[in-house]
């Protein structure tokens, strides 16, 4: 227990000090270089790589964020138990609470770049998107029965991936919220899986 909450602590502190360092504006450079390679000038790029980012954009926040996390949850209390659906819904729940005071404590503007491809209203980091992401997806992965561990695992990197390399093209986070969302999902995913691991134990 000692280890997997020593971990936990790593990532926090890792994503503070990511943030820390943004805020220093130490390693902008990198982050705008990669940026620039991730995205077209004036937005205008591929039609329907742009509608393919957008969607998968919008899939991962709002409302429609919320519904698949419930169509998951259920599917999770059908075959794990009432515990690893709550568990999936608290990862991200406080996951997204966690996300949004990192915000408001960093402040950090958003890319400038290229005009937004898609809406935006907060602070760019962490970013909200690739937290939830890491929560819903990592909590799943790491709760699922053995037979679908490989299929939730792939699952969770390619939505993962996808959904991180969608807010850095459409123009509207650096790749460093990008990082600094994915590691603080992991932390609640991972605190998440821990607590629920008690009933997952006649599962696997």
């Amino acid at each position: 227990m000692r280890n997997r909450a020593v971990i936990v602590v790593m990532l926090a502190v890792a994503v503070l000090m990511l943030g820390l360092l943004t805020r220093a504006d130490y390693g902008a450079a990198l982050d705008a270089a990669i940026a620039r390679h991730l995205t077209w000038p004036d937005g205008a790029g591929p039609a329907p790589l742009i509608a393919f980012m957008q969607a998968i954009s919008w899939i991962g926040g709002g409302t429609p964020r919320w519904v698949l996390v419930g169509l998951i949850a259920a599917a999770v209390r059908f075959w794990g138990g009432r515990r690893p659906a709550l568990a999936i819904v608290a990862a991200v729940l406080f996951a997204n609470i966690a996300s949004s005071l990192l915000k408001a404590a960093f402040d950090r503007p958003r890319p400038d770049l290229i005009a937004h491809l898609d809406h935006v209203s907060s602070a760019s980091y962490p970013s909200g998107h690739a937290t939830s992401a890491a929560a819903l997806y990592l909590t799943l992965a790491l709760l699922a029965p053995v037979q679908w561990r490989r299929a939730t695992w792939t699952l969770a990197v390619l939505m993962i991936g996808f959904t991180g390399l969608s807010r850095i093209m459409l123009g509207v986070h650096w790749p460093s919220d990008i990082v600094g969302g994915i590691l603080l999902g992991a932390a609640f995913a991972l605190t998440a899986a821990w607590w629920a691991q008690p009933e997952r134990a006649g599962l696997a």
